[in-house]
């Protein structure tokens, strides 16, 4: 595994360094790690101006296979905390905290919620709105797609800092608070949306299966994925290109969705075979990562805009104007 190389050789790099700096030389500031765009942004919102947080991942990166820098691994060396999605989406986090000598504490923004696997999406939506239970197994980690999921992300990422920080728990919680009432008139923003649409014309077809909980909430019909896997470094067979080009076309799908992380020339091919339209450059949709800065897609909550809007616009009807706290 690559990664395993370039930590091996890294650590040497951390070691000599962690041993030029002395604790009286190293800031004695609340430091924290986070691993994807999303929960870095997330770990922001809540940490605020008691601390800093490093972000791992980059904007447009993919969260499945990450190479962490030397220098990344010496701020794993120095953070009080690190915050990982979960759900398995970094296997490569345990080799970079060892290689780091990491020693701070690890909070799982996942913690609490029930993974769906990406063929439970439909069925778990049809037991919520009968008001049923549905327990789930091991599955799709890109939890924070919906933003209700996010709120508890969010509030586990607060829980946890607290309780590294306690000196600051109370700004942390109130920050944590702040953000979550965001979240919640987002969730507002995009059911009133989606509920102009009929669902039987809720379809969606992206490049991987990055969308589970969101289409789960929201009652969308994942009509298929380019790559079937939650990993996007996963190629599909001629087949299986083949059985989608079907789908799309026996379905009624308007259109075909890029991500912004993946190359789009796939997607392309496939929109262009099955007749309809592909979305990708500054249409495609944010889904492992959030966009460079000035992009629609630079935080969280523009990033899901962006999304309902391009979905919107498919399925060709009006998308109604943002309330103030997000604007």
């Amino acid at each position: 595994m690559k990664v395993l190389g370039i930590l091996a050789a890294s650590v040497l790099i951390v070691g000599s360094l962690s041993a030029c700096s002395s604790p009286s030389a190293q800031s004695e500031e609340f430091q924290v790690v986070a691993t994807t765009t999303q929960v870095t942004e997330f770990t922001r919102a809540v940490v605020g101006d008691t601390g800093t947080v490093t972000g791992l991942i980059q904007p447009n990166q993919s969260a499945h296979s990450f190479d962490p820098s030397a220098k990344q691994l010496l701020a794993l060396s120095q953070a009080d905390a690190v915050v990982i999605n979960g759900a398995d989406l970094e296997p490569w986090i345990s080799d970079a905290l060892s290689a780091s000598n990491f020693s701070g504490e690890i909070i799982d923004a996942s913690t609490g919620i029930e993974l769906l696997a990406a063929g439970e999406a439909e069925e778990d939506h049809a037991a919520h709105a009968a008001g049923d239970e549905h327990a789930h197994g091991e599955g799709d980690p890109h939890i924070w797609t919906s933003p209700l999921k996010a709120q508890v992300m969010v509030k586990n990422i607060a829980t946890g800092l607290e309780a590294v920080n306690p000196a600051d728990a109370t700004v942390m919680e109130d920050n944590a608070a702040s953000y979550s009432a965001q979240l919640a008139s987002l969730n507002e923003w995009v059911m009133a949306n989606f509920d102009q649409v009929p669902v039987d014309q809720r379809l969606l077809v992206t490049n991987h299966d990055a969308f589970t909980y969101f289409v789960s909430e929201y009652g969308i019909t994942f009509v298929g994925s380019i790559i079937p896997s939650f990993d996007d470094n996963a190629e599909p067979s001629a087949a299986e290109i083949d059985a989608l080009i079907a789908l799309i076309k026996q379905s009624g799908a308007k259109a075909v969705f890029s991500e912004a992380s993946i190359s789009p020339k796939l997607a392309k091919t496939i929109a262009s075979e099955a007749g309809v339209k592909v979305y990708s450059g500054d249409n495609a949709l944010y889904s492992d990562s959030l966009g460079v800065t000035g992009s629609d897609g630079e935080t969280y909550i523009k990033a899901t805009i962006h999304n309902v809007t391009m979905l919107m616009n498919a399925w060709g009807y009006p998308v109604l104007p943002l309330p103030a706290e997000l604007s």
